[in-house]
């Protein structure tokens, strides 16, 4: 299989048919490129609402921009996803969850299927600065593809979420403002490639948006990475693209290459997290004394 991850340039365009064309030039390059999967950032949902909302600023607002703009961004997506046969993940965004909103993306299957994944461990920006609240469960898809799970950004930086997911594909859609958050969430996605012997995607948001406090600012790479074992990279990089420089990251990622996962590697780490625990829930032993 193919798959290719965006660096997303974010912008403020002059009406939603504007970004429905944007999204379709985006989705179409990637089809093209012989893509089976093409991955959104997190908060690129919200693009559609900038092309609906006048310029303002306040979270509260963009919020709510969001919220009414998320069936139509969604649906958009669906019908891309059905014209080009891929599997499509979609840019994050505030969804309305039974008067909870959320941040939260979805998976489309080439048939138009969905299934909606949320965050769930918000930033303490997101904690200070939005009403966001948490999603509720984890989300994991038996797809064509293999299985695949998704952790929007600060999540991906939770090793027993990803473990929780055990899967083929670890979908990491991002967001960040500066380049320490970028670091944070590609090392966190080496991380989670190498402990769950998966193949891990990242997706980022590029570019500068003036007056939404969400994509005021935003720097990051797109890539893929697996772990630094037999039939991989030694270093464990499938792709990288460069920083903040906008498009699609492609990669092939073959059946052989995701067995080997399972049955071939040097290392098994996820056979040995049991015994990693029982270690861990020791007292360490004390050798040296301290010095006063």
């Amino acid at each position: 299989m193919r798959v290719a991850t965006a660096a997303y340039p974010v912008e403020r365009l002059e009406s939603i048919e504007a970004w429905e064309e944007k999204l379709s030039s985006w989705v179409s390059r990637g089809a093209e490129g012989g893509a089976d999967l093409l991955v959104f950032p997190e908060y690129a949902a919200l693009e559609a609402a900038l092309a609906a909302q006048p310029p303002t600023e306040g979270t509260e607002v963009w919020e709510r921009a969001g919220r009414d703009t998320a069936a139509f961004a969604l649906e958009t997506a669906r019908r891309l996803a059905v014209a080009h046969g891929v599997h499509l993940l979609t840019g994050s965004g505030p969804w309305d969850e039974g008067g909870r909103t959320v941040n939260r993306c979805h998976l489309i299957a080439p048939d138009g299927t969905a299934g909606a994944v949320d965050k769930q461990i918000l930033t303490p920006w997101e904690r200070r600065e939005t009403r966001l609240a948490p999603g509720r469960n984890l989300a994991l898809f038996d797809t064509a593809l293999g299985r695949i799970g998704v952790l929007i950004c600060y999540d991906a930086e939770f090793p027993l979420l990803a473990r929780a997911l055990n899967c083929d594909l670890l979908l990491i859609p991002s967001c960040t403002d500066a380049a320490t958050g970028a670091a944070r969430v590609r090392n966190a996605a080496r991380a989670r490639a190498l402990e769950g012997r998966c193949i891990t995607v990242m997706a980022a948001t590029v570019g500068e948006v003036a007056g939404c406090e969400f994509l005021d600012r935003n720097t990051g790479r797109a890539g893929l990475y697996a772990p630094p074992d037999r039939g991989f990279p030694p270093d464990g990089v499938l792709a990288d693209g460069a920083v903040d420089l906008p498009g699609w990251v492609q990669a092939e990622v073959a059946t052989a290459m995701l067995a080997a996962l399972r049955g071939e590697a040097e290392v098994d780490i996820p056979a040995h997290w049991r015994e990693s625990e029982v270690r861990a829930a020791a007292d360490p032993r004390r050798l040296l004394a301290p010095t006063t």
